[in-house]
Formats: C-alpha cells, sequence, structure tokens
C-alpha cells in the first residue's frame, strides 16, 4: 500500500471514529437521562404507592379500635381482679395472633401504655402524644399518624378508640391504641415493596435504554449526516491545504468529535484566508511598486532614444560621423529597453504559479562550456574564463533552457560590473548530489541589501529591489534565483579574498549521480 493509499485508509477511520463518537456521545447522554428520569419516577412512584398504601390501610382499618371495644369490653379493665387482667391478656394475644402486622396497647387518660402483648422492656416510649388521637376520633382527614410506643422514632398510622366512660368519671376512663403498620409488618412489607420497586424500575430502564439506543441512534444519524458531511469535507480541505503548505508552517487539523473538528478547520480556515488577504494586499503594493520602478526605467532610454531619433529626423548634424554616434546610441538605448522588456517577461512567466518545466536528461558541464565558449567568441574586455579542473560528466534533469538562461545571466551581470580587463571566472564542482556554478567578478561586490536577501534565502522580488538612482534592480540575478527555486537548488553568494563578488548556482544532480 502506498503513503497517499495509507493516509486516506487513516483519515476514513479517523473519520469514522470521530462519527460514532458525536453519535454515540448524544445516544448515551440521552440514554443516562432516561435511566435517571426512571430511577426518578421509580422513587417517587415507591413513595406515592406507599402513601397510598399506608392511607388506604387506616381507611380499611378505621373503625378496628372501636369494633373492639364495643364488643370486648373486658378490654377496657385496668383495675380490676387477677382474672379480669388475665381475660384482657388473653384477648391482646389473640388480636395479635390474628393480625401480627398490628400492635395493640391500653392507654389511660393521659395517654400512658397501660397493657400491651410482646416481651417486657418491649415499649420504650411510655407515652403517646393525644393529639392524633383527638383528631382522629374528631373524624380529622386521613391519613393521620402519631407515636409509636416501641421508640422507632417514625410517626405510624393507627386506628383508636375511646372506652366508655363509667359513672361518676369526669373524663375517658382511657384509649384503644393500635398501629397499624408496626416494625414486623415494616420489616415485611419494606423487602417486598423495595424488591417489586427495584425490579419495576430496572426493568423500565432497561427497556427505556435499549429504546433509546435504537431508536435514538438512527434518528442521530440521519439528523446529524449533514453535519458529518460538513466535517468530513471541512477535514479534507484542511488536509489538502496541509499537504500543500510547508510542513514547519501548518498545524495538524484537530481531533475530536464533528463539532470541535468543525471548529478548528473554521478557525484554521479563517487564519489562512486573513493571512492570504495580506499576503495579496503585500503583493499589490509590491506590483504596485514594480510597476512604477518599471515605468522609470523605461522611462530614461526611451527618452533618449526619442532624442537621438529627433536629432536624425531633424538632419542637424553637422558631420556624417556624428550621425553615425547618434545612430550607435539611438540602437544601445533600444537595445537596453529590449533587454529590460525580455527580462521582465521572463520574471513575470517564471513567478507564475502555473509554471512548468520541461524536463530532459542533459550535461550540465557541456552546458557550461559552451555558454563560457560564447562569452569568450563575443570578445571584449574583460573575458569569460573556465577555472578550475574539469569535473567530468555531470548529468542534470531540468529545463536546458533554463539553467542556460540563469548561467548566462549572472555571466552578463559579471561582465556589467568587472573593472576593466580583470577576467570573469567559471568554475563547476560537484558534492553532495548538487552540482555548483561559481561565478566570480573583480568588481566592487553585492549591494548590502542584495548580499543579505540572497544569502538567507529571501526573494529579490518581493519586496522589489530599488537601485539608488531610481528604478528596480536585480533582474538578472531574480531570474537566476527563481531558476535555481524552481529546480530545487538556490543561489547564494560566497566570500570573495580579493574582493569582488562570488556567486553559486547549486543544483541537483541526476539521481543516478547523486546516489
Amino acid at each position: 500500500m502506498s503513503s497517499e493509499a495509507a493516509r486516506s485508509a487513516r483519515r476514513t477511520a479517523r473519520t469514522e471514529r470521530l462519527r460514532r463518537s458525536f453519535s454515540s456521545r448524544l445516544t448515551m447522554t440521552m440514554a443516562l437521562l432516561l435511566l435517571a428520569y426512571g430511577a426518578l419516577v421509580g422513587v417517587l412512584g415507591w413513595h406515592v404507592a406507599a402513601e397510598d398504601e399506608q392511607e388506604s390501610l387506616q381507611r380499611l382499618s378505621h373503625g378496628l379500635a372501636r369494633h373492639i371495644v364495643e364488643h370486648w369490653p373486658e378490654i377496657t379493665v385496668s383495675d380490676r381482679d387477677q382474672a379480669d387482667r388475665a381475660a384482657r391478656d388473653a384477648l391482646l394475644s389473640m388480636l395479635m395472633v390474628v393480625n401480627p402486622g398490628i400492635q395493640v396497647y391500653v392507654l389511660d387518660a393521659d395517654g400512658r401504655v397501660q397493657a400491651y402483648i410482646g416481651d417486657p422492656g418491649m415499649v420504650q416510649q411510655e407515652q403517646v402524644d393525644l393529639r392524633p388521637v383527638r383528631a382522629f376520633l374528631g373524624g380529622a382527614s386521613l391519613p393521620l399518624r402519631g407515636s409509636d410506643p416501641m421508640g422507632s422514632g417514625l410517626a405510624r398510622i393507627f386506628s383508636a378508640a375511646m372506652f366508655p366512660p363509667r359513672a361518676g368519671d369526669s373524663r375517658p376512663p382511657g384509649y384503644l391504641y393500635i398501629v397499624l403498620d408496626g416494625q414486623a409488618r415494616e420489616a415485611v412489607s419494606g423487602q417486598l415493596s423495595q424488591g417489586r420497586v427495584w425490579q419495576s424500575t430496572a426493568l423500565v430502564a432497561g427497556l427505556g435504554l435499549l429504546v433509546t439506543l435504537a431508536v435514538g441512534a438512527f434518528t442521530l444519524r440521519r439528523l446529524t449526516q449533514p453535519l458529518h458531511r460538513l466535517a468530513r469535507r471541512m477535514r479534507d480541505y484542511s488536509l489538502h491545504t496541509l499537504h500543500a503548505a510547508a510542513a514547519g508552517h501548518s498545524s495538524s487539523p484537530s481531533a475530536g468529535d464533528e463539532v470541535q473538528a468543525i471548529g478548528a478547520a473554521f478557525d484554521e480556515m479563517t487564519e489562512r484566508i486573513e493571512s492570504q488577504a495580506a499576503r495579496e494586499q503585500q503583493q499589490a503594493s509590491a506590483h504596485r511598486e514594480t510597476m512604477a520602478s518599471v515605468a522609470h526605467d523605461l522611462r530614461t532610454p526611451l527618452t533618449a532614444l526619442h532624442g537621438h531619433l529627433e536629432a536624425l529626423a531633424g538632419k542637424a548634424l553637422a558631420e556624417p560621423e556624428q550621425g553615425q554616434r547618434v545612430l550607435v546610441a539611438a540602437l544601445a538605448q533600444s537595445d537596453k529597453v529590449r533587454r529590460l522588456s525580455q527580462q521582465l517577461f521572463e520574471l513575470a512567466a517564471l513567478q507564475s504559479s502555473d509554471q512548468l518545466l520541461h524536463r530532459e536528461r542533459f550535461r550540465l558541464d557541456e552546458l557550461v562550456t559552451d555558454a563560457v565558449q560564447k562569452f569568450a567568441v563575443n570578445g571584449g574586455p574583460p573575458p569569460v574564463t573556465l577555472a578550475g579542473e574539469p569535473p567530468g560528466s555531470l548529468e542534470l534533469d531540468g529545463d536546458l533552457q533554463l539553467v542556460e538562461r540563469a548561467l548566462t545571466n549572472l555571466i552578463d551581470n559579471a561582465l556589467r560590473h568587472a573593472p576593466g580587463t580583470a577576467p570573469v571566472r567559471v568554475s563547476l564542482s560537484h558534492d553532495k548530489g548538487l552540482a555548483r556554478i561559481t561565478v566570480e567578478d573583480g568588481g566592487g561586490g553585492l549591494p548590502e541589501e542584495v548580499w543579505l536577501r540572497l544569502e538567507h534565502g529571501q526573494s529579490l522580488r518581493d519586496p522589489p529591489l530599488r537601485r539608488s538612482s531610481g528604478g528596480i534592480g536585480g533582474l538578472g540575478l531574480a531570474i537566476a534565483q527563481r531558476v535555481a527555486a524552481l529546480h530545487g537548488g538556490s543561489l547564494r553568494p560566497l566570500p570573495s579574498p580579493d574582493g569582488g563578488t562570488r556567486l553559486c548556482l547549486a543544483l541537483p544532480l541526476a539521481q543516478a549521480q547523486a546516489i
């Protein structure tokens, strides 16, 4: 599998993982909410059911105490003989046997416990609050809760009846107080009720969770499908732009769910658009500056050319030799305009984003030798010489015409700045898969700005170089720099021990020689 295919597979897997993450998070959130809701409903339902159960029990047993007092008067004895107390205790025991869930107490007129059935010391609270009892007897709404003599600290539902008054009594002789939900009944009922409640809650929660997971996953998948597609498109766009940009100037796309990915991609896109707008603004400013400089450079020779042509047309020249000199000067200015316009067109074509190289394999050593010989044949000081030992056959995969143009510009630039008859030396070497063409002259050296830009690999055209006399400069060097960059090479200045300028055009050799 190729690296591109592997990256595509990883990208697809990451997208699907994020997709599942987003949908599952929403689904699980809904499921947890439903589970919490089910638990809350179960607890509230259990509480309401318990209240309803106690109210129903108290209503059903509302007349229990009164019925016992009316049909078993022996329950009311207190200070009679031992036989009467035995009959009362037998009656209490029978009631406890018939309904083990109740607790029966005989109270005096002040609410103190006088008799009960159970182990000695079972009663922890001897005094019963009579206010709920009086409310019960007065017909208050149910449920009503009263004291628990067994000392549980909980209010209990009850049934109560007042003993019939005896002759001469100024107040009731006592009360029959029956706790309907005693501790024994509470223990058994609580176990059964809690078990049913938790079983019902678990069943409802489980079914709700399953239904939510099924329906929610399907629904959320349909609802979030546009979000998935948008996140995937923005992520693919981000990855595409990252591959197109330099690795050191970009960050990897954000990992996370779709919302985070969209937010990160949007932030990156906004930052990239702002950066692009700033670059375009800088380029527009540089373009305006370049056009102004080009106009200045063209205006000077065109003005001189126009003056020479006017002189020839007016025939105001005294001697034929003078006319010849004017004609030669006019041709020189015309050649200057031609050379400048040609360099501008070449540089514009090289700086185009869709510039294509017509690559072919050729011998770089033969190209350098031919270029030096061409300048040597044309003659004129200073001479152009090939320095150093021939490196042998050096092959290059590149655009032959562009490389030749870059070399010609370097030699021509050296000739225009070389003083007197000092030769321009061209040498060729290779090192670590790079061919190095060095052009050296004995002139005054490069301007500081040009040197610094070449030394740090900065463009000579963005922003354009300005000459002290006005106009733009360094067009030939800018063309050579751009040709080197298109071939994966560089143009760098080298120290010159004798002064002058040394420029090194480094180009990668063909792969067979680079190994």
